[in-house]
């Protein structure tokens, strides 16, 4: 058994969606479970029509929901050659977007936008891709069967990031969808979104349809989760910043989970956390190019000479520091910033600390201006805005000789903020001003990978 999953640039039109078809139609032997993002650029959309319509602009609101659902229909009538067939999706498609509409109309009447409404809306993306291409691989006569993920993925209320609850998915996903692999059908599902014990609709956060997928995936011991996107694989860098930025073959469970964490957009964060549980391999691949080996994501890929396997960004970080206002232990003070930033659901990405002060970066400020007066009952605290994590990843870090030194050679006049070094063996994270973030890359990738350490580990990526 394997599970493939298809990212929103995979099936964002009819061709993508033939090809993604194509894909599992040459996997079935091999009993697959599909999961599937929304269209491209569906989740921003239907988002967008929430804020308009908590704005009393419900008609420009309803304007992106129609233009939506023309879009779908659009591609369900290039993908589908059945006429009955395309005409009862477009009435079940229709159907939905307009308890859409009542929705935002509601919120519009109300002047209230909840996050259980956010995400009841977002979900909307999900199901529409996944029913289209349901159908149209029923289409090319293939045995398929459309499964409803909020069935089997139960999560909290924490609406807009919720937590899977393990105990209660493993044995509801086993019971939904391996009657259906023992008859050699393929199973089609959404991922991202999911439910509470009560049957209401939760999301598992932006890019969570990776997390389904690994979920999933251990639920029924696949033997290998996919994740098909646009890209070849794990690189060594973002391309968009350095252009010879080259695709790893195969990277550690470890490596990976970092880079991600860190700012790599291939995986998201919390992906690999079940496949590392039941030592299922990942494999990132790309839909555009199915020829392309990606990159193989497992627990222990084979020794090799490289200190350096990737560099990573994270940008729109703010970094606080805090010096303890009065006497405290080391212990209360940390534990007094740590209450404060949990109590509103606000994870600390890097912290250094000393016995009275602390520095500490985090990626959504959002909740930030509730944070600071609770800083302020036993702290002073500074903020600082428009900031960026440089995160340099790779197993042997710690264990080479002079990396540190090459590290902060290449950066030269670069000013770092902050270090992060301890805390990972495999990681070294350095705080910089955001707009310098394109250069430190660059002069990482060049002092690392510019010529290619000698090994078998790196490949060019694939050209159009």
């Amino acid at each position: 058994m394997i599970v493939m999953k298809f990212g929103g640039t995979s099936v964002e039109d009819a061709r993508a969606i033939t090809q993604a078809i194509a894909l599992v139609a040459r996997q079935k032997d091999n009993y697959p479970v599909v999961v599937l993002s929304a269209i491209a650029g569906a989740t921003d959309a239907l988002l967008k029509s929430a804020d308009l319509s908590v704005s009393d602009d419900f008609n420009r609101a309803n304007s992106i929901l129609n233009d939506l659902l023309e879009r779908h229909v659009l591609i369900a009538e290039n993908l589908i050659e059945s006429r009955s067939v395309v005409q009862q999706l477009i009435f079940d498609l229709r159907k939905q977007f307009e308890e859409l509409r009542n929705l935002c109309r509601s919120i519009a009447i109300l002047g209230e936008l909840t996050k259980r409404s956010i995400d009841t809306i977002a979900a909307m993306g999900e199901l529409a891709s996944s029913l289209i291409f349901a159908e149209a691989i029923r289409s090319r006569k293939l045995d398929a069967v459309w499964i409803d993920a909020r069935e089997f993925i139960i999560t909290d209320d924490h609406f807009g990031n919720a937590t899977p609850l393990f105990d209660d998915i493993g044995e509801k996903a086993r019971g939904r969808i391996m009657p259906h692999i023992r008859k050699k059908q393929i199973v089609i599902t959404q991922g991202f979104i999911g439910a509470t014990r009560r049957n209401v609709t939760t999301t598992l956060g932006r890019g969570g349809s990776d997390y389904s997928a690994a979920i999933i995936g251990a639920a029924i011991n696949a033997d290998e989760i996919q994740i098909w996107t646009d890209v070849d694989g794990i690189l060594t860098a973002d391309p968009r910043i350095t252009p010879n930025a080259r695709k790893l073959k195969m990277i550690s469970y470890s490596e990976a989970s970092e880079l991600a964490y860190f700012g790599a957009k291939v995986l998201h964060p919390s992906t690999l956390r079940p496949a590392v549980q039941k030592n299922i391999p990942v494999v990132v691949l790309n839909s555009k190019r199915p020829n392309s080996t990606g990159t193989r994501v497992v627990a222990n890929p084979p020794a090799t000479g490289v200190s350096v396997k990737s560099i990573a960004n994270k940008r729109g970080i703010t970094v606080v520091n805090i010096r303890a206002a009065r006497f405290m232990t080391a212990n209360h003070f940390m534990d007094a910033i740590l209450q404060a930033f949990e109590k509103f659901h606000t994870p600390i990405d890097l912290i250094n600390t000393s016995v009275a002060s602390a520095s500490l970066t985090v990626g959504n400020a959002e909740n930030l201006d509730a944070i600071l007066p609770e800083l302020a009952l036993f702290s002073e605290a500074v903020v600082f805005r428009d900031k960026a994590i440089v995160s340099i990843i790779g197993e042997r870090l710690h264990s080479t000789v002079g990396v540190a030194d090459r590290i902060f050679r290449s950066l030269g006049a670069i000013d770092v903020m902050m270090i992060s070094q301890g805390a990972s063996e495999l990681n070294i994270s350095l705080v910089i001003d955001d707009k310098s973030v394109n250069e430190a890359v660059s002069r990482l990738h060049k002092e690392f990978f510019e010529p290619l350490p000698m090994e078998k580990l790196f490949e060019e990526i694939v050209a159009d």
